[in-house]
């Protein structure tokens, strides 16, 4: 497989970007996406358009998805017009977050069809895809890691931590988690300096010499709250479907989650006020509405 073509489906926020870049380092990407303006500016980007996922797997010798619920990328991959169905393809590599139980049962699939499944969650926004500066969480076989290792590094920094379909997706989990709880825990601790009269700012930077700091602090706060702009790039939709997943996960580890629990339902709550597609820094309204304070820098 010297001359690899490559696939890609899904490009959206961060598969836009990824696939650009793979292109623009030499790569032949073949795309597809249900969204015809995301199809041409792929296309815009370097890529060739594909007329169906299907036809990228007829296509391309490494497909990597980047698609936004475990359902979508099980239809993506192994549906009626899926990859899988594809004569060309022999590694699928995920970069979504898919969560470990779909990962593993869409690596079965494709096992069946002598095609192997990497799991390659990314952690790092929009910004990190645009820079290749993600953080790449990798699991699966061996040889299929090391045909997908020079692609994958145009991405960012990898982290290979095992062979068993799913690890990875264990590791994205637990970190987004944690940056979930920071902003729903941050929320809440700068709303109440904000109604017992500090500036919000000077609390934040307080915070962010001191042993409070996390990454709401440092970032999200600053970035998109702070300014009231709640753009920080990631959905409220998507963040609540991750914590899910991982809560789903510890339970069926037998670990309890009771504070992870709490910040599942923020989330949900946070959802349920301000829609699926709002930012999920609207977290900090939620817990303003509540307290009837606004956070002003």
């Amino acid at each position: 497989m010297a001359e690899q073509v490559v696939g890609f489906v899904g490009l959206g926020r961060m598969g836009g970007p990824m696939s650009g870049r793979l292109a623009a380092a030499g790569s032949a990407v073949h795309v597809f996406d249900t969204s015809e303006s995301a199809l041409r500016a792929a296309v815009a980007a370097g890529c060739m358009a594909a007329s169906s996922a299907r036809d990228v797997g007829e296509k391309a010798d490494i497909v990597f998805i980047s698609l936004p619920t475990p359902d979508i990328v099980n239809r993506a991959v192994l549906g009626e017009q899926g990859i899988a169905g594809g004569s060309r393809v022999r590694i699928v590599v995920d970069l979504s977050t898919t969560g470990p139980g779909m990962a593993g049962r869409v690596a079965s699939g494709l096992a069946e069809k002598t095609i192997a499944w990497v799991d390659a969650p990314v952690s790092g926004g929009v910004a990190g895809a645009k820079g290749g500066t993600l953080a790449v969480m990798v699991s699966g076989p061996k040889p299929a890691y090391a045909l997908a290792e020079p692609l994958l590094k145009n991405f960012g920094r990898l982290f290979f931590v095992g062979e068993k379909a799913g690890l990875a997706q264990a590791a994205k989990l637990a970190n987004n988690l944690l940056a979930a709880s920071a902003l729903v825990i941050t929320s809440e601790a700068v709303v109440m300096g904000v109604k017992a009269g500090l500036d919000p700012k000077v609390l934040i930077d307080i915070i962010n010499v001191s042993s409070g700091r996390n990454s709401a602090t440092q970032d999200k706060f600053p970035r998109a709250i702070l300014p009231r702009s709640f753009d920080f790039g990631f959905a409220t939709g998507l963040s609540y479907k991750d914590v899910r997943l991982c809560i789903d996960e510890a339970e069926a580890l037998g670990v309890p989650m009771v504070a992870g629990a709490a910040v599942r339902e923020m989330l949900a709550v946070t959802q349920a006020r301000f829609g699926a597609d709002s930012d999920f820094t609207s977290i900090a309204r939620v817990v303003e509405e509540w307290a009837g304070v606004e956070i002003k820098g």
